[in-house]
């Protein structure tokens, strides 16, 4: 079964210690690949829930609202702050504008 090796103890030490070095790399890229899961792991076990809604904040003084979206809307800007059902409904009733894209003030029961 193992009778392609050399015949040399010379060959057959350079051999184990090519092997060694491989088992040794592969051994390495197992431990980074593991780390590298166990980190995003925890980063999605430590990640805050997507809020139910948000209000789109505004650019200078005080930083007002400018939109409510949906928490997992995708056209929501940078500049957010999340808001519970009852303070969603009522900056919709006092005019804030909801997004064209996720609608919320149909899913809020808002109709206008």
């Amino acid at each position: 079964m193992f009778d392609n090796l050399p015949p040399d103890l010379e060959r057959l030490l350079t051999l184990r210690v090519w092997h060694a070095m491989w088992l040794q790399r592969i051994d390495t890229k197992i431990a980074a690949v593991r780390q590298r899961e166990a980190e995003r792991e925890h980063g999605r076990r430590r990640r805050p829930p997507v809020p139910d809604w948000i209000i789109e904040l505004g650019i200078g003084t005080g930083r007002p609202p400018t939109q409510l979206h949906a928490g997992d809307c995708y056209a929501a800007g940078k500049r957010r702050r999340p808001v519970d059902r009852d303070e969603a409904r009522r900056l919709l009733s006092s005019g804030l504008p909801a997004c064209s894209h996720c609608r919320p003030d149909q899913h809020l029961g808002i109709i206008e």
